[in-house]
């Protein structure tokens, strides 16, 4: 079939609809209180339920649980959900790398700007700092005016703070680069918390999980290349400052073409959404009239939530530490090895290449099995374990042990992170996937704000092991906390048919009695 505008759709999960339905409002939230006992809804006042049901709102109606098959509204995967996805894969990478590009090279860039190494870990701390004041307007205004201006938002900075960068070239202008990095940070406010609303809006019930997988994977795909890049074009140069900045502004000026033409790629490929709903959770959601949404309560209920506040502190501290050990895994690796800075970002390159590949098979398991409990709670386990043999290996001496030691590492810890994502969406549907991520990801930016205060002074003033074992133990209390979580997958079982749900659907050509034709949802949500 052919959408407006000449956009092909593929078969996917579908039914059938009348052809004359109109396109559905997005809706996350949930007012309390909107569905009144008989199945009418009040608005500003007590309204009687009307005689008989307007036409859209009757075409709006949806068998989850059951009903008739000629009254079930149709779904159905649009091929453009492919490209949304690789554009936002590429410049979520690009805005990973920018935030990464100067740790790996941290006592290169204190000897070009003529700082210390604590000034020059702010460049990665404020993509930290700018993330939790602004969470809540970004989510805010992901849920006002939709996924599309966010994008271009994300995009549109992450391209600015590039080219503010190609002015800091100079020793003496570090103030300029860190504005510039902290314009790439208020970008990234607008990128962290896609991931899981791309997958939702635009994926269906059996590839959601992955999508989320492939959204995570570009960022950090991004870090991988940070860590590999930047130390090949920009070498320690410490005698020849002319040529180190000459090799900085190669790394800079080529980080700013390739931005902004993604930032074009956004506006020509993203939409608002398909034009038909990809899943029947989808269609719950964008069935409830717009009125009813309020993102204040949205916000109350997920802080009611308490397997989300359990999983909200226990991803903080897992990504968190992550944060932290990518943001002092330079000053870790040279300490011990002395003159091995393109080694250093050879092994973050290996711990966040493994983490791709984790996360991708974890989100091909999730789709497969819906263990989203058991499989987030032995992943932390194994998380755990990698960082305490990367920990009590990393000063033997052996490059090669830390490489090996590092990959483990990465591939249970960076795989986590699209656990996370979906396992929150799971857990306080209908809530707004934005949100439920941007609070996630805020709680990550507090934990790696610590974290990396702490453990870079423990390394410093005392030993990387030191720095190591301060994060085992939180990370400990982390295995706890996720243990703790009730599991009640909610979307899951809204695609599946089987919550408890009162959805009554009926043709529009049937005539009814007018409690028979409204959508009521009743559950506990």
């Amino acid at each position: 079939m052919v959408e407006d505008g000449g956009e092909e759709e593929a078969e996917g999960e579908s039914g059938e609809m009348p052809a004359a339905a109109a396109p559905l409002q997005r809706c996350n939230g949930f007012l309390p209180g909107k569905e009144a006992a008989g199945g009418g809804r009040a608005g500003g006042g007590e309204q009687p339920a009307p005689a008989a049901p307007a036409a859209p709102e009757a075409e709006a109606m949806l068998a989850a649980g059951g009903g008739r098959p000629e009254a079930r509204l149709e779904t159905r995967l649009s091929r453009r959900r492919l490209a949304v996805l690789a554009v936002f894969s590429c410049y979520s990478l690009v805005n990973a790398f920018q935030w990464i590009q100067y740790s790996i090279l941290s006592n290169v860039f204190a000897g070009f700007y003529g700082v210390t190494f604590p000034q020059i870990d702010w460049l990665s701390m404020v993509y930290m700092v700018a993330y939790v004041p602004l969470i809540l307007p970004a989510t805010w205004l992901l849920d006002a005016r939709g996924l599309r201006l966010t994008a271009l938002l994300g995009a549109g900075l992450n391209a600015l703070g590039a080219w503010l960068k190609c002015g800091s070239l100079a020793p003496q202008r570090y103030p300029l680069t860190l504005a510039a990095q902290a314009v790439c940070a208020v970008a990234q406010v607008f990128i962290l918390g896609l991931p899981s609303r791309i997958a939702s809006v635009w994926f269906g019930p059996t590839e959601v999980s992955t999508a989320c997988a492939v959204a995570v994977l570009g960022n950090q795909l991004g870090t991988a290349i940070g860590f590999l890049l930047p130390p090949v074009l920009v070498p320690n140069t410490p005698n020849d400052i002319d040529l180190m900045a000459h090799n900085i502004g190669i790394m800079f000026y080529g980080t700013a073409i390739v931005s902004t033409l993604l930032f074009f790629l956004t506006g020509v490929v993203f939409e608002e959404k398909p034009k038909y709903p990809p899943s029947h959770s989808q269609a719950v959601l964008q069935s409830k009239p717009p009125e009813d949404y309020s993102y204040k309560q949205s916000i109350i209920n997920l802080f009611k939530n308490i397997p989300f506040i359990l999983l909200l502190i226990s991803y903080g501290i897992m990504t968190g530490a992550f944060y932290s050990v990518s943001t002092l895994l330079n000053q870790m690796i040279v300490t011990h090895y002395e003159g091995e800075e393109v080694n250093a970002g050879r092994i973050g390159l290996t711990l966040v290449v493994a983490g791709m590949v984790g996360s991708i098979i974890c989100g091909l398991w999730l789709d497969y099995t819906k263990t989203y409990k058991q499989t987030t709670l032995i992943v932390y386990i194994l998380s755990f374990i990698g960082l305490l043999v990367f920990t009590f290996t990393l000063d033997l001496g052996y490059l090669i042990v830390v490489f090996v030691t590092g990959g483990v590492l990465g591939f249970f810890m960076t795989g986590y992170l699209p656990l996370g994502f979906e396992f929150a969406v799971e857990i306080t549907y209908p809530e707004s996937e934005g949100t439920s991520s941007g609070l996630l990801n805020a709680s990550a930016q507090i934990f790696g704000i610590v974290f990396t205060l702490v453990q870079g002074k423990l390394t410093t003033d005392y030993s990387p092991r030191a720095g190591n074992i301060f994060l085992c133990a939180w990370i400990f209390v982390g295995i706890i906390l996720t243990a703790l979580i009730k599991s009640d997958l909610r979307r899951h079982n809204v695609n599946s048919g089987i919550m408890n749900l009162d959805v009554k659907a009926v043709p529009v050509d049937s005539p009814v009695e007018p409690e028979s034709t409204t959508l009521k949802i009743q559950s506990a949500l």
